[in-house]
């Protein structure tokens, strides 16, 4: 099997780093890489050389690839390039953006997308999402320590004590439990708000404070992903969240609805009371943000208080974010490719709710 990557166009992470290369060469395939490919993830095309990859222009990759792996989906004009029966796994969203599923149903390939493979502790070592969402949540305590004016620690000195930076974390999924390890590593006293009760143990078990509002709908059904909440919790919610965000010096919102906008959990007016020099970094913020002032990919200051949108932070550290990216798709080609051959189980779970169309069939159920 030749499987293939490309250079990223918009980001600075690298689909396979040489190190799972090896480990596919080593199973009889063959592994194509663009030219420059991992430079900016710090993997420059010797080292791929070095395990027997493949360095081939883009052109060759698309002629002579079969199974091909990219980080983001390919700009549309790429789709007609790709031979019949061509394999593509990537990342697609399609619960955001359906659409997408019946224009790929158009080219006789068979398309997956990691970020739909079932939350089950069978896949877990192929949970793209996970990964980068750990990787977002240290780095936000990381981004928000740079830009706060004020000490993360408690600090005493001759000259006296300045007390440790109060912390916020609004969700506490993979990315919120990241951060509060982090943040509480710098020294920062840290408090969590999620709707999901089940998550109280393990915020605690982190040396956090687990803020409480009643009435919250916990839905098991929903995978460990967030649900939409009453109109009646949300008032409560709002209220609770106000009492906290103004005596926070940080506050890191992650909260988000599948397939729906971000949930409102900061309005200008908490941001407006909020103490000057505060740092808001919205992991939500290509979804609408959790934010109300936060804009997508940039950072602002609003009535004092240094906001930063950034729903892509994972990319922002390239070097390991590609290699745990990189080892969650291992996990998952070593069901679709055995001794060097294509082999599509359609019995299998993960095969089956992962897969998009096959060969011009959408294959993709929303339900």
């Amino acid at each position: 099997m030749r499987i293939a990557i490309f250079k990223e166009s918009q980001d600075d992470r690298v689909a396979l780093v040489p190190e799972i290369v090896k480990r596919l060469e080593q199973e009889k395939n063959e592994v194509l890489v663009e030219e420059g490919a991992g430079e900016a993830a710090y993997h420059p095309d010797w080292q791929y050389q070095e395990v027997n990859g493949r360095i081939e222009s883009r052109d060759i990759i698309f002629k002579e690839g079969e199974l091909f792996v990219t980080l983001h989906p390919l700009d549309n004009g790429d789709w007609k390039k790709f031979s019949k029966g061509a394999v593509i796994v990537s990342l697609f969203e399609p619960y955001a953006h359906p659409e997408l599923v019946e224009k790929l149903a158009q080219y006789p390939v068979t398309v997956f997308s990691m970020d739909i493979i079932p939350r089950v502790t069978i896949a877990q070592t192929m949970d793209v999402l996970s990964s980068m969402q750990s990787t977002a949540g240290y780095l936000a305590v990381i981004e928000a320590a740079r830009h706060l004016p004020r000490y993360f620690p408690m600090i005493t000195s001759a000259a006296g004590t300045i007390p440790p930076a109060k912390v916020l974390i609004l969700g506490a999924g993979v990315a919120g439990l990241q951060a509060v390890a982090t943040a509480k590593r710098l020294g920062g006293v840290v408090e969590v708000f999620d709707t999901r009760a089940a998550v109280k143990e393990q915020v605690e078990s982190l040396g956090a404070k687990f803020v409480e509002v009643e009435g919250a709908l916990d839905d098991v059904k929903a995978k460990g992903y967030a649900v939409e909440q009453t109109e009646e919790y949300k008032k409560r919610q709002v209220a609770k969240i106000h009492e906290k965000a103004i005596a926070s010096d940080v506050i890191i919102t992650t909260a988000q609805l599948r397939g729906k906008p971000a949930p409102l959990l900061l309005t200008k007016d908490m941001v407006n009371e909020m103490k000057l020099g505060s740092v808001i970094i919205d992991l939500a913020a290509s979804t609408g943000g959790n934010c109300e002032l936060t804009e997508n990919g940039k950072v602002v200051k609003k009535y004092g208080v240094i906001i930063i949108g950034n729903s892509n932070l994972a990319a922002d550290m390239p070097m390991h974010a590609s290699q745990l990216f990189s080892r969650n798709v291992y996990n998952f080609l070593k069901l679709l490719v055995k001794e060097g051959e294509l082999n599509l189980d359609w019995e299998n779970e993960i095969i089956k709710s992962s897969c998009l169309v096959h060969q011009g069939k959408v294959m993709y159920n929303q339900a």
